[in-house]
């Protein structure tokens, strides 16, 4: 859900946090990679108010490390997202992470114009928080406190890399153009640029298959986008993490359709670290204009 939208880190890799333990700096990335498949945009048709709310597991080589939730809301030419997350069990006594995000913005010109992103995490060493002010598509502020240290040999991030980009949360509404609802590969065949206030990057879609699920709160089809992960600016060329991820081909994520049929979101992310597979899951999904008109509990 880079920090992970949901707990700890948006970018992958990202910005090394100082004095962190082995294990939290490892979850970290799992989270962060998870994250950065859940980092698409498609241009969006201003609709009749349309909601989601979703209460996912999260795991890392099939061991439970917490839970997310995330709940969103288009209504008109307006949204907003917000999610929650949290390490559970020996994960939690380990490293002590949660998180939490916020993203709102407009609905301009038939594509998502994002406005405001926050986000703040923690663990058992140190927290920090990410704000980006946007508009028109182009990054017009960023506050990260405590600063990452600069380290050197990362590729510098110039002013043209903030322009014509997606925070990652406001990714997380995937509408489709009318008359490509349930076209897996129309939805899927695409490129996405992201920025998450430290780093600059890509992700490229690819259509695997259709499935269906069935959890509490939705049954129906779910669409699989394999993804590639090419970072652009901020990252370390060097870092065998980068150049992982980079490699990376075991990548994807499934998407479920709002009842406007026009709106995807994820139902289910799956990312292969360095570390082992992350796995992002829904248990409870609520899609719909009703279903989801709060947040889900925590």
């Amino acid at each position: 859900m880079n920090q992970l939208m949901l707990v700890q880190r948006f970018s992958v890799p990202g910005p090394e946090m100082s004095h962190a333990s082995s294990f939290s700096a490892r979850a970290r990335q799992a989270f962060g990679a998870a994250a950065c498949v859940a980092a698409f945009s498609l241009p969006l048709a201003a609709t009749a108010a349309e909601s989601f709310s979703g209460v996912y597991n999260v795991s890392l080589i099939g061991l439970s490390l917490g839970s997310a939730t995330v709940s969103g809301k288009v209504t008109g030419n307006e949204y907003k997202i917000e999610a929650y997350a949290n390490l559970s069990g020996i994960a939690s006594a380990v490293s002590g992470a949660k998180g939490s995000a916020v993203a709102s913005g407009a609905i301009q010109n038939g594509q998502i114009s994002p406005a405001a992103y926050a986000t703040s995490s923690s663990n058992s060493k140190e927290s920090r928080t990410v704000r980006i002010g946007m508009a028109g598509g182009a990054v017009k502020a960023v506050d990260i406190q405590p600063p990452f240290e600069q380290m050197e040999g990362r590729v510098p991030l110039t002013e043209a890399h903030k322009r014509n980009i997606i925070d990652p949360l406001s990714a997380l509404i995937m509408p489709v153009k009318a008359g490509e609802a349930g076209n897996g590969p129309a939805v899927c065949h695409r490129s996405i640029p992201v920025f998450d206030g430290y780093t600059r990057f890509n992700v490229d879609l690819g259509y695997t298959g259709t499935r269906q699920v069935a959890v509490q709160g939705y049954k129906g089809p779910v669409i699989v986008c394999n993804a590639r992960y090419k970072p652009v600016a901020g990252h370390r060329p060097g870092r065998k993490a980068t150049q992982f991820m980079i490699d990376n081909k075991d990548m994807e994520v499934w998407l479920a359709p709002l009842s406007d049929g026009l709106t995807m979101v994820p139902y289910r992310i799956a990312v292969r670290t360095m570390v082992g597979m992350t796995v992002i899951e829904a248990r409870k999904f609520n899609l719909g204009s009703e279903g989801a008109a709060a947040a889900v509990q925590r």
